[in-house]
């Protein structure tokens, strides 16, 4: 896993008894995960107890990379293997490895939920209605004689439970072309998809 030098030097404050004493520890990984699954306790890393005062900023900054790293982790998918050599490298002690890959294999699934749930999403077609429209003439010409397609998307959208609805008109030119379209794009999915 390749993360960035701030976020190694952050990681290394994390494994050193120095910065975070061995007895606060466990609670630094706990208001850790917890600060990641809940948005109400993101700065819950500031009521930690038993930290030196001197110290604070260096506990900030150790548990800015340590949530950059977890996050960065479940967003690939690593195993523990990869994940505890990642933290020999950053000089962690064997009990911090073993209690850190402990805390990010019980919260991995909520941890890959969460980030499943982040970002923008497009909006996925469900169906389709449609309508022919002919008009004959408009308030500026006496005859306009024109064929228009009324299309209705209704689309799911991730994150509502209601279905979103895109409406457009097009004449049957743009329409040919937008199936047209739809049409070389399911071919270079299929090219893709191919082996």
């Amino acid at each position: 896993m390749e993360l960035p030098p701030s976020t190694l030097d952050a990681l290394t404050l994390v494994g050193d008894s120095v910065h975070i004493p061995d007895a606060q520890f466990p609670h630094f990984l706990e208001v850790a995960f917890r600060g990641v699954l809940n948005s109400s306790e993101r700065n819950a890393i500031e009521d930690l107890k038993g930290i030196p005062s001197k110290d604070s900023a260096a506990v900030k900054e150790a548990y800015s990379g340590f949530i950059s790293m977890v996050i960065e982790a479940a967003k690939q998918d690593k195993d523990i293997e990869s994940l505890s050599s990642l933290l020999e490298d950053c000089k962690f002690p064997p009990e911090r490895i073993k209690a850190v890959v402990t805390g990010y294999q019980k919260n991995k699934a909520a941890l890959q939920i969460l980030l499943s749930s982040v970002g923008t999403t497009p909006a996925h077609i469900v169906d389709v209605d449609w309508r022919l429209d002919y008009y004959v003439k408009n308030n500026h010409l006496e005859r306009v004689n024109e064929a228009v397609y009324l299309i209705n998307l209704k689309t799911e959208v991730p994150g509502k439970t209601e279905l979103q609805e895109v409406q457009f008109s097009c004449s049957q030119e743009q329409l040919q072309d937008l199936v047209g379209k739809l049409k070389d794009a399911c071919k270079c999915l299929e090219r893709v998809g191919q082996p």
